[in-house]
């Protein structure tokens, strides 16, 4: 493993492009565009303001670079460097942007969510989609790009439509059962649209392409419902996540639950293997001791390594009670990823922070536990393999695999915390983030 010196960034705005030659990050209004094997700068160009959000277009040609505080999206060309655009929603105000999946329209949402605006940057024509609804997450495409649904709210009530992305005409449009409706996501086939409430009402709908509603799925009622949902890359299952610290796994032929993955404090299954995050200080030789000491014994003498050991059964982990009158309590599960190859499930229940749940897709079975000393800030798949990386703002990144686990110390001086982490589409390497720096962690294939 490899790691390269740390660069600065804003934001945690760090993009691999979609072809992986090049990696996008922000220093304050500043965009640096970089060679994925080198890091050495292609382009560098300047923004008006202090950029908020950046997205590269699907064919890694362009990119655009939103600032909400000014109302301003500004696109910058990777083969022509002095051609540039400037979208200003003006007094409308700006609080998302987008590309479109064919990388040549941009979608912006008004504040107020009062509309979204499609520019074209081929023909500089503007559509407009109105009552957008303001949920987290109300946009999603079909995976092949060639529909999008929107969710919307009129006269008190949610619709969704469906448009075609060529023309952005309106293939359909009709209500959802919801009360008040809190995010769209499509199926990776494209096939179905899962439609989900608040939590304050546990309810899924499945609808078709045109409209049909297909099922619905209710758990329980009178109490926090669905917290969050996750495809499986073949679309054969769907998982969700939900407050009462449960996953249930729908599938795809009659939408009924399979199965449901419990997340206990205690893990007693003795086919289970945990893996706990231990600490060892670093052993050093009096002899080299010098005084002052050199700058790399100093690093070493002060950062504590880590490995894992394998855990005996029953194993407490460590549980934090939610406080039950605050907004959002930090219970149940809020993060879920299948792996690319659809054989394992990672989950994290948020009230054990420090634990990572892996469970067997094929044998509906948990199969590992990880137990970190500090909480888990992310954790991503290999897009290749069955890999996952993770990380707790501590300056180390955790891979487990099928053939084990290891604990890696990234050789930086000073204070680096990484909190979020991507992938490369290769799989060869990682872009590891934190508030001020980052790095790219380059793999051997052989690894883990």
């Amino acid at each position: 493993m490899n790691f390269s010196e740390l660069f600065k960034l804003s934001g945690l705005l760090g993009r691999f492009s979609p072809d992986g030659k090049c990696l996008a990050s922000c220093v304050q209004y500043r965009l640096v565009v970089r060679d994925v094997n080198s890091l050495q700068i292609l382009q560098l160009y300047t923004c008006l303001d202090q950029i908020q959000y950046i997205e590269w277009s699907s064919d890694s040609l362009f990119i655009l670079c939103a600032m909400y505080k000014r109302g301003i999206v500004q696109v910058w060309s990777l083969e022509q460097p002095d051609w540039h655009c400037k979208i200003d929603e003006g007094s409308a105000g700006l609080v998302a942007s987008c590309w479109s999946p064919d990388g040549r329209h941009i979608l912006n949402t008004t504040e107020f969510h009062l509309r979204i605006t499609v520019w074209s940057l081929c023909i500089k024509s503007v559509s407009y989609i109105k009552y957008p609804k303001a949920c987290q997450q109300g946009l999603a495409f079909t995976k092949d790009g060639r529909y999008m649904a929107v969710a919307e709210r009129r006269d008190c009530k949610d619709f969704v439509s469906i448009f075609v992305c060529s023309d952005w005409h309106l293939l359909r449009h009709f209500d959802t059962e919801t009360q008040d409706m809190v995010g769209i996501e499509w199926a990776p086939n494209g096939c179905v649209l899962a439609v989900w409430d608040t939590c304050l009402e546990y309810k899924i709908l499945l609808y078709s392409l045109d409209g049909r509603l297909l099922s619905t799925y209710r758990a329980y009622e009178w109490s926090l419902g669905i917290k969050s949902i996750a495809w499986s890359p073949s679309s054969q299952f769907l998982a969700i996540g939900s407050y009462d610290e449960k996953v249930r796994i729908l599938n795809h032929i009659t939408w009924k639950k399979i199965t449901e993955f419990e997340h206990p404090a205690t893990i007693a299954n003795t086919k289970t293997i945990v893996y706990k995050e231990v600490e060892k200080s670093p052993s050093v030789e009096t002899e080299r001791l010098s005084f002052p000491p050199t700058r790399a014994l100093a690093s070493s003498l002060f950062s504590t390594q880590s490995k894992y050991d394998i855990s005996q059964v029953p194993v407490s982990l460590q549980y934090v009670k939610p406080v039950a009158d605050r907004a959002n309590p930090k219970m149940g599960i809020g993060m879920m990823a299948f792996s690319p190859d659809n054989c394992f499930l990672a989950t994290k229940n948020d009230n054990i922070p420090n634990a990572v749940w892996i469970w067997d897709i094929q044998k509906l079975k948990l199969f590992v536990v990880l137990e970190q000393l500090c909480a888990i800030q992310s954790f991503q798949w290999d897009p290749r393999q069955p890999r996952l990386a993770v990380c707790t703002g501590n300056s180390k990144v955790y891979l487990w695999s099928p053939a084990g686990c290891v604990s890696v110390q990234v050789p930086v001086e000073g204070d680096f915390q990484i909190v979020s982490l991507s992938w490369h589409s290769s799989g060869d390497s990682i872009a590891l983030l934190s508030k001020d720096n980052f790095c790219v962690c380059y793999l051997e294939r052989e690894e883990v």
